[in-house]
């Protein structure tokens, strides 16, 4: 069996010898071969048959022979096509590599030594499938040769792969069907989890306890791939992260790559920012920065925390700039929204692209991004009730989250509301995203209306009071009660308000101060000291404020002191009467104990009776009133 299929292969060779023998009898001149512009004489030599392998040919036969033309079956096929006309030109289009490349393969047939490496190899592989130069036409030809090397050397090793992953950037789509760039992938993938894998089995360690740990503070060496990938083409980047990821690859090492790769791509570019107007716009590099945006934002891994939430913003921001598709802005935006609370007002602060007569900053989108960390905070009503109570739950933000975001969110209007292009619905859009209850205090939002009160003075009545119903009056602290009680662009009406909460505040610390008046005598002397020098660290109108304040107070004191002499009087006409019916030691006696029950700032620490300075504070409580209306 085994010699009739040795039998068969020599007949196929002879019959190849013969057709070449047939094809280049009548050939008579060089054939030059013109690619991409460069040309290639390509010359007849004497070759023995022994050299080439025929074992039937007579071993002192020579013949003519072209070297590249026996080893490709393209240009074979070109030279028996135009046998009959006197040919001596061949044009290959479309070679891949060029002349260059080209020169490689006329070297190789000549028996020119050269050595194939990572920066050629991909081109020798899509050039010898391009001339046909396989094992058919020639034994260890050019085709072989390369896939030998690709495959026992390139495949092995990660920084080769990106090299040949470059080379193919001008390859395709010959490279792809080649399998060329799939198996550079899957080698770069192969590689980075082993070395990932390597370098945390490195970090184990064993704790005190005998348990075995992964010691956190240690240098992770298993990323050092990152700055490799940086410089492939964006789509090939692409399908290496892919692969990446179905191979294992932790989520932070994906982010650390894109944030790499970002920032290269990104920042060297000088279209993205072009504020004067004046430079040209490279309309191909912008569409080549969408691209890499768009890309970017689709391999980012859905962890939290995988990538910074500065670079979050940064992406977002080239996206709006670039005009970037509304799935790539929703996407950012999402993923901004479910970690708001770590941002920064800086983050906040998008600068607009669209038109002069726009606002100064982006306020759509960041309306968009609290709309997304309101709906986290609603679908905690739709969740179990087991699922409630759980504090770690990734759905609903804290209320320690949502204080951080509406401090933020207060901090964002005081910064926009200067802008005279800020239109009211908004900013009154923007401060009504966050629920009632992120807000525990309304300091900071009665800050940003009252700037934006303050720059937009031409504002209608009804918008002042439409917008100052966002502030709840009763979460205001007590300086900025102050400040708001005598604010003039406030409505009558919030002011009014404003008055009200503070003389229910007061009174709450009157009635307060009176139940502990037994057990803790308040010391006025040293509030009006304190009151002073809180007063006098206060700017001037703060300042005048807090002297009303005071001054009210004091007012309030003296009526209370009027009602106390009135006590008095009535004591003092039952001691009379007492006088008149009892004996001098029995007067005595009663005197004592009326004048030890008795209290100038508080109550009678027998708890079981009712004095009449009680009764009377009760019943005349319009008194105070009436008495602070005559001394204003």
């Amino acid at each position: 069996m085994d010699k009739q299929q040795h039998h068969q292969l020599s007949l196929a060779k002879s019959s190849r010898q013969r057709c070449n023998e047939w094809i280049f009898r009548d050939v008579k001149s060089d054939i030059t071969i013109e690619v991409n512009g460069g040309t290639f004489a390509l010359h007849k030599i004497n070759v023995r048959t022994s050299e080439l392998g025929y074992s039937h040919a007579d071993d002192c036969c020579c013949y003519m022979q072209f070297p590249l033309v026996s080893r490709s079956g393209r240009i074979r096929k070109l030279v028996a096509e135009h046998r009959d006309s006197d040919i001596s030109r061949v044009e290959l289009l479309n070679l891949p590599g060029g002349a260059e490349t080209f020169e490689l393969a006329a070297k190789f047939c000549y028996g020119i030594n050269f050595e194939i490496t990572s920066s050629n190899v991909a081109q020798l592989c899509c050039v010898s499938d391009y001339l046909e130069m396989t094992e058919e036409f020639s034994k260890d030809n050019l085709g072989s040769r390369a896939e030998e090397y690709l495959e026992s050397i390139v495949c092995k090793n990660l920084e080769m792969c990106v090299e040949v992953l470059q080379q193919c950037e001008n390859l395709l789509p010959l490279a792809d069907e080649l399998k060329i760039v799939s198996r550079c992938i899957d080698a770069i993938a192969s590689k980075a989890c082993a070395e990932q894998i390597a370098s945390s089995f490195s970090r184990l360690e064993y704790s005190s306890s005998g348990r075995l740990h992964m010691n956190r503070q240690a240098k992770c060496d298993g990323d050092w791939w990152i700055e490799d990938l940086s410089v492939i083409r964006i789509d090939l980047y692409q399908r290496v992260m892919t692969a990446m990821k179905c191979r294992g690859v932790r989520p932070e090492s994906i982010g650390a790559s894109l944030v790499n790769y970002a920032q290269k791509e990104l920042t060297k570019k000088s279209s993205l920012w072009n504020p004067s107007g004046h430079t040209k716009i490279d309309l191909l590099s912008t569409d080549h920065e969408r691209i890499v945006v768009e890309t970017i934002v689709s391999l980012l891994p859905v962890e939290k925390l995988a990538v910074p939430i500065t670079f979050l913003f940064g992406l977002l921001r080239s996206a709006v700039m670039l005009d970037c598709s509304i799935a790539c802005r929703l996407d950012l935006e999402r993923r901004i929204g479910s970690q708001l609370d770590i941002a920064t007002l800086d983050d906040l602060l998008i600068p607009s692209f669209r038109h002069a007569g726009d606002t100064l900053f982006d306020v759509d989108t960041v309306q968009r991004i609290l709309v997304n960390f309101s709906q986290q905070d609603d679908s905690e009503d739709d969740m179990d009730d087991a699922s409630v109570f759980e504090s770690d739950s990734p759905h609903s933000p804290s209320q320690g989250a949502l204080f951080k975001v509406s401090k933020l969110v207060d901090n964002y209007l005081a910064e926009i509301a200067p802008d005279a292009n800020l239109k009211l619905a908004k900013f009154m859009a923007i401060a009504e995203t966050l629920p009632t209850h992120a807000r525990t205090i309304h300091d900071g939002l009665y800050r940003a209306i009252d700037i934006y009160l303050k720059a937009h003075q031409g504002l209608p009545d009804a918008d002042k009071k439409k917008l100052c119903k966002l502030i709840d009056f009763q979460k205001l602290s007590q300086e900025a009660g102050a400040h708001a009680a005598q604010n003039e662009r406030l409505p009558l009406q919030s002011i009014v308000q404003v008055l009200y909460f503070e003389q229910l505040r007061l009174r709450n610390t009157l009635c307060c101060s009176y139940a502990d008046d037994d057990r803790k005598p308040v010391n006025h002397q040293s509030w009006r000291i304190s009151s002073s020098a809180l007063s006098a660290a206060m700017s001037p109108k703060d300042n005048y404020a807090s002297l009303r304040r005071e001054n009210r107070e004091l007012k309030l004191e003296l009526a209370r002191m009027r009602m106390r002499l009135n006590d008095l009087e009535k004591e003092h006409v039952c001691m009379k009467r007492d006088m008149a019916k009892s004996s001098s030691r029995k007067f005595m006696s009663s005197f004592t104990k009326k004048i030890g029950g008795l209290s100038l700032f508080g109550h009678s620490s027998s708890r079981g009776s009712s004095s009449p300075s009680r009764q009377s504070y009760r019943t005349d409580s319009k008194v105070i009133e009436r008495t602070c209306a005559s001394t204003d």
